[in-house]
């Protein structure tokens, strides 16, 4: 069962993989195609750089009450990306710094009780606020293997790892997901919609992909 804590530790850990997986990265490198149809890495800095920013709203909300969206439209969110992907790469990797440092300094802040009030994310769920550090690990975890420099699943924490399966199958439902066997790292890319190796039935057939999750 992960808790805030957990999920705090791994948005931080997520954080640091991203910076590893950029590090060293020229301006050629940022514009290499992703596992994500359409984006380059430029896309998808900026869109870890945005999410940072519209998580920050939901924390204003639980701390202030101010109803605060995190996007103001799908539109709007598909625009920010557009337009962040147009950014040079030095400029990227700073805004990706600070909305990242900006959103721990935030959620860093709220209180116990703030932690409990309820808000809304992009997809319309009404979570509570201590379900922000959980979307925010997720975000920085996986992408930075969708970077593609370093990073792998079978860099992920263990529990990190067991508590993405155990989200997506929720998510996505027991009949679109069959049971599977494999690697612990291998089944998360699996389930995610990301390469995978050795992961099978329980009948030993080689799992169909899946279409990409996040």
């Amino acid at each position: 069962m992960r808790t805030r804590q957990d999920s705090l530790a791994w948005a931080a850990e997520g954080t640091s993989l991203v910076r590893k997986a950029l590090a060293g990265l020229d301006a050629q490198a940022y514009e290499a195609p992703t596992p994500l149809p359409g984006w380059t890495r430029k896309h998808l800095v900026a869109h870890l750089a945005a999410n940072a920013e519209a998580l920050g709203n939901l924390v204003h909300w639980a701390r202030t009450g101010e109803r605060t969206p995190m996007y103001r439209s799908p539109e709007q969110r598909a625009a920010d990306i557009e337009s962040g992907a147009t950014l040079s790469a030095d400029r990227l990797a700073s805004w990706f710094e600070e909305s990242a440092q900006q959103l721990a300094d935030a959620m860093g802040e709220l209180t116990e009780q703030q932690w409990q009030a309820e808000v809304v994310t992009a997809q319309g769920r009404t979570v509570l606020a201590s379900e922000t550090p959980w979307i925010r690990s997720r975000e920085v975890m996986v992408h930075a293997v969708d970077l593609g420099t370093a990073v792998t699943f079978a860099d992920l924490p263990a529990p990190f790892l067991a508590a993405l399966s155990a989200d997506i199958r929720a998510k996505r439902g027991s009949d679109q997901v069959p049971a599977v066997q494999g690697d612990p790292a291998e089944v998360a890319a699996y389930l995610a919609g990301r390469p995978y190796t050795g992961v099978t039935t329980a009948d030993g057939v080689p799992a169909e992909p899946l279409s990409a999750w996040l």
